[in-house]
C-alpha cells in the first residue's frame, strides 16, 4: 500500500496486532527510504532495496505472528520446526538426527541442542536404530505428537489470518515469484 509522506497508516489488525504499530517498529516506509536514496544517490537505481526491504519486513511480520502463536506452548521456532518435521513423517516414524538436520537445513551440532531441549521436555525420544546399533533415531513421544497436532492446526489458522488479504491467485503468484529468488 503506497502512502503519502504524512498520511497515517490505516488502523488494521493482523492476528491481534496493530499493523500500524508493527510497521512503525519496522522503521521508515520504503517509499521514504527510496526518496532519500534518490536524493542522495540519483546515480543508483535503488528500487531493488525496496523490494528486498518489503520481503524482509513481511518475513519479520510472519515470524512475529508464528512466534506469538507458539508462546503458550513454551516452544521457540527451532523446537516447533523439529516437532513439525517429525510429525509430517507420520505416527511412530523416526528420523536419524543427521536426516532431521538435513531436512531442516541445519548443522548436526545445532540439531543436537534442539533435540536435547525437546527430550528434556518429554516431547521426543531417542531410540537405537534397529538397522545400526551405533545409530539413533528420533521419534515423537505421545505428548510430542499431541502437541504437534495441536500446533500445526493453530499454525495454519495463524498463517491464514496473516495471508487473508491475498486471493488464491495472488498466493500462487507470490509463491511463484518467491521461488525464483531461492
Amino acid at each position: 500500500m503506497k502512502q503519502q509522506k504524512d498520511e497515517p497508516q490505516r488502523d488494521q489488525t493482523q492476528d491481534g496486532v496493530q499493523v500500524q504499530a508493527m510497521n512503525q517498529a519496522l522503521g521508515a516506509s520504503m517509499d521514504a527510504i527510496l526518496a532519500q536514496w534518490q536524493r542522495e544517490r540519483p546515480d543508483l537505481d535503488s528500487a531493488v532495496m525496496a523490494i528486498c526491504g518489503d520481503v524482509w519486513r513481511a518475513g519479520e511480520r510472519l515470524r512475529q505472528g508464528v512466534t506469538g502463536n507458539l508462546s503458550a506452548s513454551g516452544l521457540d521456532i527451532a523446537g516447533f520446526d523439529v516437532l513439525l518435521t517429525l510429525r509430517r513423517q507420520g505416527r511412530d516414524e523416526a528420523l536419524s538426527p543427521s536426516a532431521l538436520a538435513k531436512d531442516m537445513m541445519l548443522s548436526t551440532s545445532a540439531m543436537t541442542n534442539r533435540l536435547d531441549r525437546l527430550e528434556k521436555r518429554g516431547l521426543i525420544k531417542r531410540q537405537t536404530d534397529p538397522g545400526d546399533r551405533r545409530g539413533l533415531k528420533i521419534v515423537l513421544s505421545e505428548e510430542g505428537f499431541r502437541l504437534a497436532d495441536e500446533l500445526v492446526a493453530s499454525h495454519v489458522q495463524t498463517e491464514e489470518r496473516m495471508l487473508g488479504a491475498l486471493s488464491q491467485e495472488e498466493r500462487d503468484q507470490l509463491r511463484e515469484l518467491l521461488s525464483r529468488i531461492g
